[in-house]
This record gives C-alpha cells, sequence and structure tokens, in this order.
C-alpha cells in the first residue's frame, strides 16, 4: 500500500498521530472502533441471516413441489412395487457410473452419511429446478416473441437458448448447491476428489427423481401392472439412457468444487469453470437429442429409437472420458508423490551454504549422512541438485513415475508444490 508522504520520510521517534497516521488511543477513538466492530458482526449476521432465509425458502418451496406432485400429480405412483422397480431400474447405470467415480477414489472412504444426506439434498432440490425451468422458459419466449416476434416461439433456435441459458445452468448449479450446503462444509471432504464423488452422488438424486416424474406422469388412468409396463416401459428405457449424464456433469462441476475448496484465493473462477463446463455439455447434450438422432435416421436408414440409443452412448462416453482423465491424472499424481503414506516425511531439502549436516533415513532403514561442503568444493554426486532437494544418498526415499520427474522430496508437508488444478480444458 503506498505510503503518506510524511510518513514516508518522518523518523519513528515522531509522533505522527492524526498528521498521517491514526490509532485508537483516546476514549472516544475506543469508542468508536467498538461501534465500527459492533456494526461489521450485526451486518455479517444481516446477511447471513438473509442468504439463511433464502435458502430456507428454496428448499421449502422446493418440498412443496414434491408435496404437490404426490398430492396432485401421479408422482404417488412409486409407492406401486411395479413403478418403484421401473424407477429403481432405470437409475441403474447412473448408479453404476457413481459407483465407478466413488472407486477410483484413491484417498479415504467418504461416510455414508454424507452420501445420503447428499443424494437427499438433491431430490429435494430438484423441485426448485422444476420451478426455475419453467419460469425462465416462459421469460424466454416473452422476451423472443417481444423481440422477434411470436412466430418464434417453440422454434428450434428458442430450444437452444432454453437449454444453454435456463436447464444447462440451473440444474448443475442445484445439483452444485446440494453439495455446498453440506458435504463441503464436513472435514471429512478433505480431498480435490472427494469433489466428485459427491457431485455423482448428486447427479444420481437429480436423476432418480427426474426419472420418477418422468415414468409416474402417463399413469394417471392406468390400472394394471400389464398396462403400467406398457405405458411407462419406454419412458424407463429412455430415461436410463439420459440418467448417467447427470452423473457426469455434476461430477465434473464438484471436481471443481474440490478444487475451489483447496484454493481459496481462486474459489469463485474455480466453481464457476466448473459450472460452465457442466452447464455447456448439459446443454449441449441436450441440444444434440434434438437434432443428431433425426439427421442419423435420415441419413443412414435406422429406426428411430437406434439413432436416439447410438447418439446418447456415444455422447455420454465422450464425456464420461473427459471426466475419467482428470480424474485419472488426480490418481496418478496422488499415487506419484506417495499423498497415500502420511507416516512418510518429506526429506529437509539442502541449500547451498547449509551448517549442519542433514541425515535421512533410506527405504532400508539406514541413515545416509550427506556432507556439508563450502562454495569452494566442488560439486559432488551426494550433493548434486542440492537446490531441488536432497542428495542422491536417499533415492529409496523418492516416490518414483512422479509428473515431470518430480521426486517425493519437491513437496513440503505430503503435498506437491505444484496445485493438481493447473489443467487443460
Amino acid at each position: 500500500m503506498e505510503r503518506e508522504p510524511v510518513e514516508r520520510v518522518a523518523d519513528d521517534d515522531i509522533d505522527l498521530y492524526e498528521v498521517s497516521s491514526w490509532e485508537p488511543r483516546t476514549r472516544l477513538d475506543r469508542l468508536l472502533v467498538g461501534a465500527e466492530d459492533r456494526l461489521r458482526t450485526f451486518y455479517r449476521l444481516l446477511v447471513w441471516l438473509a442468504a439463511g432465509l433464502a435458502l430456507a425458502s428454496v428448499i421449502g418451496v422446493s418440498a412443496l413441489v414434491l408435496v404437490a406432485e404426490f398430492q396432485f400429480g401421479n408422482l404417488d405412483a412409486v409407492t406401486d412395487p411395479v413403478v418403484t422397480a421401473l424407477v429403481v431400474l432405470s437409475v441403474v447405470p447412473a448408479l453404476l457410473i457413481a459407483a465407478y467415480i466413488w472407486h477410483v477414489d484413491v484417498t479415504t472412504g467418504e461416510p455414508a452419511s454424507l452420501l445420503v444426506v447428499t443424494f437427499l439434498l438433491t431430490m429435494v432440490l430438484a423441485g426448485a429446478a422444476a420451478l426455475l425451468n419453467e419460469l425462465g422458459s416462459t421469460i424466454i419466449n416473452v422476451v423472443g416473441a417481444a423481440t422477434l416476434g411470436a412466430e418464434v416461439v417453440g422454434t428450434p433456435i428458442m430450444l437452444v437458448l432454453f437449454f444453454f441459458l435456463v436447464v444447462g445452468p440451473v440444474e448443475e448449479t442445484v445439483k452444485l448447491l446440494a453439495i455446498r450446503l453440506y458435504a463441503y462444509r464436513d472435514d471429512r471432504f478433505d480431498a480435490v476428489i472427494d469433489g466428485a464423488v459427491y457431485g455423482a452422488v448428486a447427479g444420481l438424486g437429480f436423476a432418480t427423481i427426474e426419472n420418477a416424474l418422468y415414468i409416474t406422469r402417463p399413469l394417471e388412468s392406468v390400472t394394471t401392472t400389464a398396462d403400467v409396463l406398457q405405458t411407462a416401459g419406454g419412458t424407463t428405457a429412455a430415461r436410463t439412457l439420459a440418467g448417467p449424464g447427470h452423473v457426469i456433469y455434476s461430477a465434473l462441476a464438484g471436481f471443481y468444487l474440490g478444487l475451489a475448496k483447496f484454493n481459496r484465493d481462486h474459489a469463485v473462477p474455480l466453481v464457476a469453470k466448473g459450472l460452465l463446463l457442466a452447464a455447456v455439455i448439459h446443454a449441449t447434450y441436450n441440444t444434440g437429442a434434438s437434432v443428431v438422432p433425426p439427421l442419423l435416421v435420415g441419413t443412414l436408414s435406422l429406426s428411430s429409437l437406434s439413432a436416439v440409443v447410438i447418439y446418447v452412448v456415444t455422447f455420454q462416453i465422450a464425456a464420461g472420458y473427459f471426466l475419467y482423465l482428470k480424474l485419472k491424472r488426480y490418481q496418478d499424481t496422488y499415487r506419484a508423490v506417495g499423498a497415500g503414506h502420511p507416516d512418510r516425511a518429506p526429506m529437509p531439502e539442502l541449500v547451498e551454504f547449509d551448517g549442519p549436516t542433514h541425515t535421512a533415513p533410506t527405504s532400508t532403514g539406514a541413515v545416509a549422512v550427506t556432507s556439508q561442503r563450502t562454495p569452494s568444493d566442488p560439486p559432488s554426486d551426494s550433493a548434486t541438485g542440492s537446490a531441488e532437494g536432497p542428495g542422491s544418498t536417499d533415492t529409496g526415499d523418492r516416490a518414483t513415475g512422479s509428473p515431470e520427474g518430480k521426486s517425493f522430496d519437491s513437496t513440503e508437508n505430503g503435498q506437491e508444490s505444484d496445485s493438481v488444478d493447473d489443467w487443460e480444458f
């Protein structure tokens, strides 16, 4: 910070109180400072209160939407064992992908309580997403009709705008919010990759309630089991293909939420990047689902079902591979730096002109002594690379296969000095 001219040149023994500097000295000074502190505390309290009320309102409205679906819609049909079985079957692929992401988490296992709460919170908040989607659709149609004419309402361009401006951002934000409200605040959320795990579970919760809504809507006048299977069977198959997308998109956004938790100085851009990627991929999938299958039918003479299956599976594989690359790099780096062995302390770093002699245990338990040298001494084999880590006397303790040739010695407090969030899009 730039200093005031008087303060910059004045000697330390000159009293600059209320000349160019200030500190609370008098009773009035202390009274005003105390008042400022209380006002700041009150302001923070109001902000938290407003945020809490807004959040409670969102959760309350979401819960009311689900209750309304039970009371006045057809969601109560899930109490039928056959319908329940259809809903469960529709989320099996999404469940398998979420289980795989949980499996590749090389850190400590995530507590069941956090996973269950994240799952249930997402199901509840899905009601808010439904309301916001409806509101966003109405706004886009009204604005489009007012600016471009009523004939644009319902056209493909308006649908694309709806997917990119409403559906993608709203649904991905709701799923990320479910993680942020509970699991993120827990100390057991202790690694970047944990964000992907909770993101996958949030996507599974969203897919479950969304599939239940789609499957039960056409069952209002259906009474027999055969009619249920005939009416909802096709919807179940379609939702089976769509469900994995929710897991993949929110796992990607959750991964960046994990990066944000451990990179607080860049938390906002990291969360924004994760949401942007997830929302764009989500909206691209929705847009392609309306465009690509008809093209496949027309050009390859495929059936409508075959075209849809080919598009959905191909897109989900591509999106899943993008997520896989990020998880794989984290997994490889975690193992390369030895992060899974907390009892393995990093070697003391030697720098030129070090006074005391450093000793370090080798991989066999022996003690290797690195001799002290003066600037005039020629570098020896045991002292080379002193600016980057200990000498080669302790190769047994180095983590092999680390990225860019880094050794375990180049870490500090068991964490790699280079952040793993510097990954290309």
